[in-house]
């Protein structure tokens, strides 16, 4: 159970990161970033369209992470739709692009790394991100970056070059907090037995030690 109000609590910080960038009009990246720039170009809501997105990475996951990553993966996915599907009874508000940003991007970071630190995922490139922490040993940050500036670039033309600089100060912030607890990450006990599970036995050894 305290594992279950960890994850939620990371999906509360991370749907208020995404509602702050939402409502400053600019772009995050991942499948939250790919699914805010849809919503922007498409009268369905965020919610929904980040809920449908996630389904294929679902079975990457089940192959490579294992039933109990996934699981926790769908858990997380369905509550940050709730969250961010409440925005529906916020009142009106704006923020501005820098402040949204920086403030957005921030909760994200936080909210991921605390959604990682946990075993669970926003699927997409969170999944990637950690697979790879645990398999080649790179920055998580790093490799949401990468992606996320993909995302972004792609996004751009739906908010216009001005919003799309500042989307990028968001996934770069984003990035840095991960970053910065990516050893947590790593050394988090309920990571272990589920990438020693899909590691071969060489590897598995070499992992544990």
């Amino acid at each position: 159970m305290k594992r279950v109000f960890f994850i939620v609590a990371a999906c509360l910080i991370t749907s208020a990161g995404v509602l702050t960038l939402r409502h400053s009009h600019i772009l995050t990246g991942g499948t939250a970033g790919l699914s805010l720039s849809l919503s922007y170009l498409f009268p369905s809501s965020f919610a929904v369209i980040f809920f449908l997105i996630n389904i294929p990475f679902y079975i990457f996951s089940l192959i490579r992470m294992g039933i109990k990553f996934t699981l926790s993966t769908v858990f997380a996915v369905t509550v940050l739709t709730m969250f961010t599907g409440a925005d529906h009874w916020l009142p009106p508000f704006s923020v501005s692009p820098l402040a949204g940003a920086i403030c957005g991007g921030s909760l994200i970071g936080f909210g991921l790394s605390l959604m990682f630190y946990h075993q669970a995922s926003l699927g997409g490139a969170n999944i990637l991100a950690l697979f790879l922490q645990k398999r080649c040993g790179w920055n998580p940050g790093a490799v949401n970056f990468l992606f996320d500036f993909g995302v972004v670039l792609a996004g751009i033309f739906s908010v216009g070059l001005q919003r799309g600089i500042f989307s990028l100060v968001s996934i770069a912030v984003t990035g840095l907090i991960i970053g910065i607890f990516k050893n947590k990450i790593k050394n988090s006990s309920s990571l272990k037995p589920v990438l020693l599970h899909n590691l071969t036995p060489g590897q598995s050894q070499e992992a544990s030690s």
